[in-house]
């Protein structure tokens, strides 16, 4: 009987996960109000990519369509975009890549994340504030809206618990060629209803920054 209840509970506490959230689930689960909008991001200025992401771009796009896996298009597309963020912040922000980031197990929220960009530089440990939760798709980019959201509650989340008053939260699931972006703001969800193709990296650079300016933490170039 014992083993047969751990058995239910370590199969219960799997499926509690972030990837198990869809949108609907989600937003009637933490009472959020949701909103989806074409021009959430409209106003946000594009970042020149540097010659050096150009020139990985460049090469890597191709390879990773042709390879077309999801971890071909995370390492060789999204990968080079956030470390051309990285370094567009001096390396003053920290970037995680498969971490693992539980921080409520009993609501679901727990799991790993594509990858994380917090405004604290500090890169042994996850520190707040968290700035942009990043999930990686290999095929439709929609399915993934509601994984990336719970991934942005937990964030939430984790800043509220050190402090530091920030609770606008930056997501965004992508293919590496197809890129959509939500926003968290205290209980709003925001949802841009645009995708915007990896041919306009500046555009994505700028919003990306837009996420970390927003944390307050550091101030936009």
């Amino acid at each position: 009987m014992l083993r047969e209840r751990l058995r239910t509970e370590a199969t219960t506490q799997t499926a509690m996960s972030y990837s198990n959230f869809r949108l609907g689930e989600l937003v009637g689960q933490f009472d959020l109000v949701l909103e989806d909008r074409v021009d959430l991001f409209e106003a946000i200025a594009e970042i020149e990519p540097s010659p050096r992401c150009q020139i990985d771009l460049a090469d890597n796009v191709p390879l990773a369509i042709a390879i077309n896996t999801e971890k071909a298009r995370s390492e060789l597309i999204v990968l080079p975009v956030l470390l051309e963020l990285r370094r567009y912040f001096d390396r003053r922000i920290s970037l995680f890549s498969g971490v693992e980031f539980s921080i409520d197990p009993e609501r679901g929220l727990t799991g790993f994340c594509d990858f994380l960009i917090s405004a604290n530089p500090e890169q042994l440990l996850v520190r707040a504030p968290v700035a942009i939760g990043v999930e990686a798709k290999n095929g439709n980019v929609p399915s993934g809206l509601g994984q990336c959201a719970a991934e942005l509650v937990a964030a939430q989340i984790f800043n509220q618990r050190a402090g530091n008053g920030v609770e606008s939260v930056l997501g965004v699931v992508t293919t590496g060629t197809a890129w959509q972006f939500l926003r968290l703001t205290g209980r709003r969800l925001a949802i841009d209803l645009r995708e915007y193709s990896i041919e306009r990296t500046g555009k994505i650079l700028g919003i990306l920054a837009s996420g970390v300016g927003e944390s307050g933490q550091l101030d936009l170039q």
